[in-house]
């Protein structure tokens, strides 16, 4: 601030991040499209919150307002393995050291924030804020907490990809607006202190209390929070607190290829701010030399978080702008050129969207593709094809690997011969010698209540991969991932996993135990023990026990051999007892 000549920042961001300066870490990107908007922006990194709080004081206060956010992963995942055992490392963190951030960091920036400037603006986002926008389930305190805004004292939260958002709060602050008055910002909620009813505009959810008592209202305001955040057109939804109300607006709408460009073309440095000496940041080296090329995802998977934040629509860059990027790459003195990945949230999603978007506008299923292919659903994987060939075909690209999990049941209607050549240009051109695919589970009852397809399309999937390498003389694996004791799976359920996986010579590797994080289907049912679209009861595995039981069947191939029987030794023993 000194050398720019900065008396007071209009922002301070607080992340519980190491700051990297590039796209793909969302402290960076907010601070560079702020910056872009004219504002003067500081970041604070990992601020200490366990002294006497100097960095929350050492910028002094902004003109416009504060900014905090976990990172790029809610901090209590950031934390803890599916059993609740403490990460001994933290990827986002300098050195991949652990502590440099509290658990709940959000709340707990923010308090601490509310409490050295409490007349100061206090905006949180993120993962973390975007996912605990409503009364949610806690795993790790095995609790249903209100919306953050209630714990957080912040005046207002941003949910999902903020970039649009954000920069609307900073030019209406600039403007003489007070926060109090700005209840109309398109993807933010925040506390009012009145009571609605529900009416063409607005939806009224179950408050927290309600919920507390009875834990089919969690489901029942679930339902409605996941159809309305799939929709092209949503309504404003309300969850009463007491005498106040939580008010979450509509989403803006889907962001255009355009704004996606001009968000990646900002003047990234690219590289880990010059603080950390050098010292490795282990989610830095994973993507440095990666590139995301869209984002949101219309799975609509049961367990996943990406949707609730990202959204099920499509924003897809441009091939010229992910050119460009791949060019900047390649000037690293440290590119030795091969791209980790070319991809996004499901790497082949690149550019889909529906045929007709009016059809799209009246639609609020949570998935496109499940139980099956929407016929509305443009599934071309050409421009995908057209892309790799482009990227391949730059002369300093030698390999430009898809590392992110690619969804096969997109293109395994093999009669389709644009879906037969995208998968073959995959395995003979960008498998740095395994493939990831997600099937999840084999058993069709516990697919099905992960809304994920028949792992029949996966074995057909492995038999296309299979001779596409046996004709290329290519030497790659199939890598599936899975997951153990999500709701509905049993015991018995892994068991059978376990024995179709030894009869197919698989041996998994990338495997999960099941973790609820808040505004998934999949947690709502852990939690209540109701699927709350069919009524049902679901068996949940809750136990430490249990979920260490079904995990011990991915790993079939470690069981040791029954022990031999040894004659002489028995005999010995036989004959001591006589």
């Amino acid at each position: 601030m000194d050398a720019l000549g900065w008396t007071q920042a209009d922002i301070i961001l607080f992340t519980g991040d190491a700051y990297v300066d590039h796209p793909s870490f969302g402290a960076a990107i907010i601070g560079r499209i702020l910056e872009n908007a004219g504002y003067k922006v500081a970041i604070v990194p990992q601020p200490n919150w366990r002294d006497d709080l100097r960095d929350f004081r050492k910028l002094g206060e902004p003109r416009l307002f504060f900014a905090v956010t976990s990172g790029n992963m809610d901090s209590m995942v950031n934390h803890y393995t599916a059993n609740k055992r403490l990460r001994s490392d933290d990827a986002y963190t300098a050195g991949g050291e652990s502590g440099f951030r509290p658990d709940y960091a959000v709340k707990v920036y923010s308090q601490i924030i509310k409490k050295t400037h409490p007349n100061i603006p206090l905006i949180i986002g993120g993962v973390e804020a975007s996912l605990r926008r409503f009364t949610h389930y806690d795993y790790w305190s095995d609790k249903l907490l209100p919306s953050i805004l209630v714990d957080s004292g912040a005046d207002m939260l941003v949910y999902g990809m903020g970039e649009k958002p954000i920069v609307e709060i900073a030019q209406r602050l600039d403007g003489g607006e007070t926060i109090s008055t700005m209840d109309d910002i398109l993807q933010t909620a925040f506390i009012s202190g009145k009571a609605y009813d529900s009416d063409k505009e607005h939806i009224v959810l179950s408050s927290y209390n309600e919920c507390l008592k009875n834990p089919l209202k969690l489901g029942e305001s679930f339902k409605v929070i996941e159809e309305e955040s799939n929709k092209l057109i949503s309504q404003v939804l309300i969850e009463p607190l007491e005498d106040k109300s939580i008010v979450v607006n509509p989403p803006y709408p889907v962001a255009t290829s355009n704004e996606m460009d001009s968000w990646w073309d900002l003047p990234y440095v690219r590289a880990p701010h010059p603080r950390y000496k050098g010292k490795r940041i282990p989610a830095w080296e994973m993507i440095k030399f990666s590139v995301n090329i869209h984002r949101g995802c219309f799975g609509g998977c049961s367990f996943c978080t990406i949707s609730a934040h990202q959204g099920k629509f499509i924003s897809s860059r441009s091939v010229d702008s992910i050119l460009k990027e791949v060019k900047k790459i390649s000037q690293d003195p440290d590119f030795k050129g091969y791209l980790t990945d070319l991809g996004g949230p499901s790497a082949n999603m690149y550019k889909m969207q529906g045929k007709n978007l009016n059809v799209c506008a009246k639609c609020k299923k949570p998935s496109c593709i499940y139980p099956s292919i929407c016929s509305n659903l443009q599934t071309d994987h050409e421009p995908l094809i057209k892309l790799y060939q482009k990227v391949r075909a730059l002369p300093y690209i030698k390999k430009a690997f898809i590392g992110s999990g690619i969804r096969y049941d997109l293109f395994v209607d093999w009669s389709n011969p644009v879906n037969r050549q995208y998968f073959d240009e995959v395995v003979r051109f960008h498998v740095s010698g395994r493939l990831k695919v997600a099937p999840e589970h084999t058993e069709d009852y516990v697919l099905k209540q992960m809304r994920k397809p028949s792992f029949k399309l996966f074995e057909d999937l492995k038999v296309k991969f299979d001779t596409i390498n046996r004709k290329n003389s290519l030497n790659q694996q199939l890598i599936p991932y899975f997951i153990s004791s999500h709701p509905g799976c049993t015991l018995e359920n892994m068991q059978s996993l376990a024995k179709r996986m030894e009869k197919m010579h698989i041996q998994p590797e990338q495997v999960q135990d099941f973790t609820p994080t808040p505004m998934t289907l999949a947690s709502t049912i852990f939690y209540t023990g109701i699927d709350p679209y069919s009524g049902k009861p679901t068996f949940v595995e809750r136990s430490k026990e249990g979920k260490l039981k079904q995990r011990e069947n991915f790993f079939w191939y470690k069981k040791p051999a029954p022990k031999q029987t040894n004659q002489k030794v028995n005999k010995y023993k036989l004959n001591k007892k006589r």
